[in-house]
């Protein structure tokens, strides 16, 4: 374990972020991969439906503590510092953009997570300098205010057609997910080494959790014209943006990040180490994810749109298998992914200090 240690225990890497960081990416994989129930907390069998929504809202939550970490992490950056690490958040989004719009040209039927990250990412610069109050703050009144909105949002949106949600990755609206982000930052720049923030991280996502899926159990139906909108703000169903979804599963995303320290506090690191890997690349894994599903659907199917096709095959068990065994073997041999390394180059030629 000396070469992984090396690696993926530099002092800039926390292997409690590695480890969330990884199960968002293959609970991601998971529910576009597998037939999902749902969720129903009081039903172990409909556990596996866990993963549908959370999974990319723990993902952007991670977005949120890797840019507080890059920019300083407990405190940010300023002066000629920021300049760079602004420019080079920028030049970051413009390439998840790109590859955000050649996965959905590849005609692969999921969702594609990467332009609403690059979105989110340019959204995150002017906040850079922002303290862990004013960022719980905006986190707070985001998740409560832009519910409320949301659904007029979108019939604008609409209107402007699917190719335009599909460039904007509106399936994961920035005007609602900002709230994880600015949540991802205050927690980023927490002193996450330290056992009492994990503890802390833990007990508030739980609470919120159960908070706002249990609002959302004990809410009275509605009636009259505005039914439509009542249900779509009061709605706790994955990808709803509704209150109780953004702070029921913000608050579980929280709790994974809180438990993935704790956990990592203990030999348990090293047994996760190859979902760990996941984590140190997060990008890598996600694209080559889907373009390996684009290949062999195109090989296999003769047609990359064909999910319940794709889903007859049980790819999901090679998937997950393939994803942490390369993982592990380029952290090992290499350390970053390689699309992170592209990012990284990219934005360091074009911003110099």
């Amino acid at each position: 374990m000396t070469r992984a240690k090396t690696l993926l225990d530099a002092g800039d890497r926390l292997a409690g972020v590695d480890l969330a960081r990884g199960l968002a990416v293959l609970g991601m994989l998971t529910a576009h991969l597998a037939t999902t129930e749902e969720l129903r907390w009081g039903d172990p069998g409909t556990w596996s439906g866990i993963v549908d929504g959370r999974s990319s809202i723990l993902f952007a939550l991670l977005a949120g503590v890797s840019i507080a970490l890059l920019s300083g992490g407990r405190s940010a950056v300023d002066g000629d510092r920021l300049r760079i690490v602004r420019g080079r958040l920028a030049v970051r989004a413009l390439v998840l953009w790109v590859l955000g719009a050649a996965l959905i040209l590849t005609g692969v039927p999921v969702f594609v997570i990467l332009p609403a990250y690059a979105l989110l990412f340019l959204l995150a610069v002017p906040l850079l300098r922002w303290r862990p109050p004013a960022l719980w703050a905006l986190a707070g009144a985001t998740a409560l205010i832009m519910p409320l909105l949301q659904p007029g949002i979108d019939q604008v949106v609409a209107l402007a057609g699917p190719d335009v949600e599909l460039v904007l990755g509106w399936h994961y609206p920035f005007t609602v997910w900002i709230s994880f982000v600015a949540a991802g930052m205050a927690v980023g720049r927490s002193r996450l080494t330290a056992l009492r923030t994990q503890l802390v991280l833990l007990a508030g996502g739980i609470g919120a959790a159960v908070a706002g899926y249990g609002a959302a159990a004990l809410s009275p139906s509605t009636g009259g014209v505005r039914e439509g909108w009542a249900e779509a703000v009061w709605s706790a169903a994955p990808h709803s943006a509704g209150i109780p979804e953004v702070i029921g599963s913000g608050g579980f995303a929280v709790a994974v990040l809180g438990a993935s320290l704790l956990v990592c506090r203990t030999f348990v690191r090293w047994v996760a180490f190859p979902v760990r890997a996941v984590g140190s690349m997060p990008l890598t894994a996600y694209v080559g994810q889907l373009v390996a599903w684009a290949i062999i659907a195109s090989l296999v199917l003769g047609d990359t749109g064909d999910l319940g096709g794709f889903r007859a095959l049980d790819p999901l068990g090679p998937f997950v298998w393939t994803t942490l065994v390369l993982c592990t073997a380029w952290a090992l041999l290499f350390g970053r992914g390689p699309l992170e390394r592209v990012t990284a180059w990219a934005a360091a030629v074009v911003v110099r200090p």
